[in-house]
């Protein structure tokens, strides 16, 4: 038992200093394990990402758990987890606090600010109209004497362009499983119908895929992935909307939305305009997963490494519902 002792002053009962409670001993490795993890929920895609084995991974895991004093995750398959309530609590808490420190470890280094070169970034459009614009002045004001080029191009564009050499970074949308190239997916989002809100279809909260057969729409040309999703996802409804307009680029689209007569099915993030007004559809819900790609010999370069982190950071601020996803390897050959 603790042992007690009597100020001298008002008689009060107090712990000596070697029994008073002491607060957890958590070290950045534990965060950065445990976030890891939390991103992934899987032990081995989690372990290969942090560069460590799979026992080293778990015993950290454990003893972070015995610190803090209660369970951050469970078990579901093998080596597949799912976070408690307490592990998604934790999660949103350490992450903050790791990109505090990664940001004030950055912001100490004086060679950040002295490093030259270019920076070469391939992106989807629709990443291309918020996040990326923010990331890469980000990323400036940290490397100033970067040169930094943005290319927009379509998702099968990316991935043949980051595997020729001829971009460093590519924010794109998740393909099939490969092994030439790094790919961490950022989250999920829904596909959405625009309309203007004089549309007959601005008062609907949701609409059947099948509803929408030959209904006039705006679409983004063949050869984009998205355009390509959509109409395999018609074909499974048995519907087949009206194309009417078929351009390659989103504001111009959403321009003729605005019009009234015509809608168009975008992700949701992609729709800002106070005019326009997103249904949601349903049977089945169009879902894509955008997500950052690179070449495997390049994830320890600083720049990949800092964009990257920025994208993160972007993601989880605006990710709201988004659902995180699970981090594999993708090859420019099965876009």
């Amino acid at each position: 038992m603790p042992h007690l002792r009597v100020g001298p002053s008002a008689g009060a009962a107090v712990y000596s200093q070697s029994h008073r409670p002491t607060e957890p001993s958590l070290e950045l490795r534990h965060l950065r394990y445990f976030c890891a993890l939390a991103q992934h929920l899987n032990f081995t895609v989690a372990a290969e990402s942090l560069h460590v084995a799979q026992s080293t991974l778990s015993h950290q895991i454990k003893q972070l758990e015995e610190e803090l004093g209660t369970r951050l995750l469970s078990r579901t398959r093998g080596r597949v987890v799912n976070l408690t309530a307490a592990g998604s609590t934790f999660a949103v808490f350490a992450n903050n606090a790791l990109r505090e420190v990664d940001e004030g470890i950055w912001r100490l280094k004086p060679e950040a600010a002295d490093l030259q070169g270019s920076f070469r970034i391939g992106t989807i459009q629709t990443a291309n109209l918020v996040q990326v614009p923010r990331c890469v002045l980000a990323f400036h004001e940290r490397f100033p004497r970067v040169h930094v080029s943005v290319m927009e191009l379509s998702n099968d564009a990316v991935l043949e362009a980051l595997g020729a050499g001829e971009i460093d970074f590519g924010v794109t949308n998740a393909p099939v499983v490969q092994k030439a190239l790094h790919f961490e997916p950022l989250f999920s989002e829904q596909l959405v119908l625009v309309v203007a809100k004089t549309h007959r279809l601005a008062s609907r909260r949701s609409i059947r895929m099948v509803e929408l057969h030959r209904q006039p729409i705006v679409q983004l040309s063949r050869g984009f992935a998205m355009r390509k999703m959509l109409e395999e996802q018609f074909q499974s409804a048995h519907a087949e909307p009206h194309v009417m307009v078929e351009l390659n680029s989103i504001p111009p689209m959403l321009e003729m939305v605005a019009a009234g007569s015509l809608a168009a099915i975008l992700p949701a993030s992609a729709q800002n305009r106070s005019e326009l007004v997103s249904v949601r559809i349903e049977s089945p819900t169009p879902t894509r997963t955008p997500g950052m790609a690179w070449k495997k010999r390049a994830g320890s370069t600083p720049f990949v490494r800092a964009f990257a982190e920025l994208l993160r950071s972007e993601a989880a601020q605006a990710g709201g519902g988004m659902r995180r996803g699970r981090r594999t390897r993708i090859s420019p050959a099965d876009s």
